[in-house]
């Protein structure tokens, strides 16, 4: 990672953070970015990176210019945890939507020109165990986890042979603001295996030193997703009873 340019999106704390933290420690110059221009030039003084704040959507030109004209990692990390059920308003939907899918859809768009051309690229992208299985009492966060994953895994087989390297980091619990958002559910479900952020960065570097596509940083998750592939209808059963016991807290 030396001398390589790094994007972090939604790095002014949690798992961005951890990441443009070990990012800037293997001597990569990391572009820092957050909604919160505060946080993000907090994280960006901290690394010695540069602080472009603002949507993430929209960042790839400012990003580019301030690592000097090429981006080499960038890494969709910026994501909503948008809780709910098939009820939660349209507009609820429409926010988890376009942030944890179309932003790396149009992430992708403004690199991948470039990366071709170069023949080189890679593509991180920060889903969750979420978007390989699911979670309860979070509709939203779990279809566009979902489809986070499904962008990912498309990147990676149309763009292999052409240098891209794609990776899908997919972890359960971490301990983030956005863990403590999740309420009793969360409770119930994640914090009791919940491991810290940097912890989420160790896995990335030892999936990218293999050259993994999925880095499961709960590394359980393997044996959920091949459980859920195998005996959906066993699978759904049990989430099922996971549902009910958290209904149940509710009352």
């Amino acid at each position: 990672m030396r001398d390589k340019g790094v994007v972090v999106t939604g790095a002014g704390g949690g798992i961005g953070a951890a990441l443009a933290r070990r990012f800037a420690a293997e001597g990569a110059r990391v572009v820092v970015n957050d909604l919160d221009g505060a946080k993000a030039r907090a994280v960006a003084d901290e690394v010695g990176g540069v602080a472009v704040p603002g949507d993430a959507s929209l960042i790839v030109p400012r990003a580019t210019e301030a690592l000097g004209g090429t981006v080499d990692v960038y890494c969709a990390n910026a994501g909503l945890g948008s809780g709910g059920s098939e009820a939660a308003p349209e507009e609820v939907w429409a926010a988890a939507w376009d942030v944890n899918v179309m932003a790396h859809v149009r992430a992708a768009q403004a690199l991948l020109p470039g990366w071709l051309e170069r023949g080189g690229g890679r593509f991180v992208s920060t889903v969750s165990a979420a978007g390989l299985l699911t979670m309860i009492g979070a509709a939203p966060y779990s279809v566009t986890k979902h489809g986070a994953y499904a962008f990912a895994e498309w990147l990676s087989l149309t763009y292999r042979h052409r240098g891209l390297k794609v990776h899908a980091i997919c972890p359960q619990g971490v301990r983030t603001d956005m863990l403590a958002a999740t309420g009793s559910a969360g409770d119930l479900v994640l914090t009791p295996t919940a491991i810290e952020p940097e912890d989420v960065a160790d896995a990335l570097f030892a999936g990218m030193a293999e050259d993994r596509f999925l880095i499961l940083p709960h590394p359980e998750v393997a044996a959920y997703y091949e459980a859920r592939a195998a005996t959906p209808d066993k699978w759904l059963t049990g989430m099922n009873h996971l549902q009910q016991k958290w209904e149940a807290t509710q009352r």
